[in-house]
């Protein structure tokens, strides 16, 4: 008998039930490249952006031994089928947005973001501190998912128009792209609400197959061209204070990667999230400006057209309440929320207001 095998028996007290009882897990060995299909067109800001960091940022955590090969919509499966092609294994991994596929469970709402949600770092307080992690790997395990939150974009715009909203009223029979529980509520009060991939925006735009639609803010939408076919973009809404995107992989390929890549995938969503914010609020100033030298008119919804988001979004979040994981989800966000977002009241909305003041007298 060799040593190791004396020093393994020994230690199991040569039981060789207990040997196989306690045998190590088997991991792939070798370098391993990961099929990724995403939700975004290659060169789209922000999004794609965040795709191409994480599948850059695993590679060189992983010095080459773990790759990621992405593909963007069409090169494998559309935009809206990536959810469903990772769970039954036809790829490895997803990046994307995980509202798109409510219709999968109500419940991934929350993995994006939900009206009169928390903004990003109310989110990430939650997702990483408050449960939202674990629960969103409960409701992965459903779907044979390991799920990871990243990227988030901040708070998204209102929206681009035709033509002004003036009261809740503007929004019955308005073509609107919107998805998640936000678009839902636009349904609430009498908008035809549209979910089309972010490829095919701009052409449904123009066409006047939309009168409207929402997508990211000023850096990305710049980017994607919508101030050349609309002029009115309202900068604050109700329905993406703090936007996540999302990395799925199957749990089989998942629990097949050593603990090292498994760590190397943990930690590349957390970079990428904390990066894709990072850029997209750097840049969201500027790109803004350069749209309205280019005649496009900023505007805020009025109060009461805040009121009626209000109202149709409750009744909106009410209805999924009946399903006992939306409900524990919905449960342990909202205590989360309560719990974070008085002190950044205090602290940072405070700090901001008074900086404002004292600035503007100075």
């Amino acid at each position: 008998m060799d040593r190791r095998s004396f020093l393994k028996t020994s230690a199991l007290g040569g039981s060789a039930a207990a040997a196989t009882t306690l045998a190590a897990p088997a991991y792939a060995q070798g370098n391993r490249t990961l099929t990724m299909v995403t939700s975004w067109p290659r060169g789209f800001a922000v999004l794609d952006d965040a795709a191409t960091y994480f599948e850059e940022m695993v590679g060189a955590m992983s010095d080459g031994a773990l790759t990621i090969e992405k593909k963007a919509p069409g090169e494998l499966v559309g935009a809206f089928e990536v959810f469903d092609a990772v769970s039954s294994g036809q790829a490895d991994l997803y990046h994307s947005a995980d509202y798109y596929f409510i219709g999968q469970h109500p419940g991934y709402a929350y993995f994006t973001s939900v009206p009169f949600g928390g903004t990003a770092q109310e989110f990430t307080n939650w997702y990483h501190h408050g449960g939202g992690h674990e629960l969103h790997n409960e409701l992965g395990d459903i779907f044979n998912l390991k799920s990871f939150i990243a990227g988030n974009s901040g708070s998204q715009s209102g929206g681009w128009f035709r033509n002004e909203i003036n009261s809740a009223e503007d929004f019955n029979g308005l073509k609107f792209r919107m998805p998640g529980l936000g678009g839902k509520v636009l349904g609430e009060l009498g908008a035809s609400v549209q979910n089309i991939p972010g490829g095919e925006l701009y052409q449904a735009l123009s066409s006047g197959a939309l009168d409207g639609l929402e997508w990211v803010g000023p850096f990305a939408d710049e980017r994607a061209g919508f101030q050349e076919v609309a002029k009115v973009y309202y900068t604050a809404g109700f329905h993406e204070p703090g936007s996540a995107l999302a990395a799925g992989v199957n749990l089989d390929v998942f629990n097949e990667l050593s603990p090292a890549h498994q760590a190397i995938i943990t930690n590349a969503a957390m970079a990428t999230t904390h990066t894709q914010l990072a850029e997209t609020l750097a840049n969201n100033g500027a790109a803004l400006a350069r749209l309205q030298a280019q005649g496009v008119k900023t505007l805020q919804f009025p109060d009461d057209v805040w009121d009626a988001f209000g109202a149709a979004s409750k009744k909106v979040m009410d209805e999924n309440m009946s399903d006992e994981l939306f409900a524990k989800i919905r449960a342990s966000f909202e205590e989360s929320l309560a719990q974070s977002s008085d002190w950044l009241l205090k602290s940072d909305g405070f700090y901001v207001e008074q900086r404002n003041r004292v600035l503007a007298n100075g």
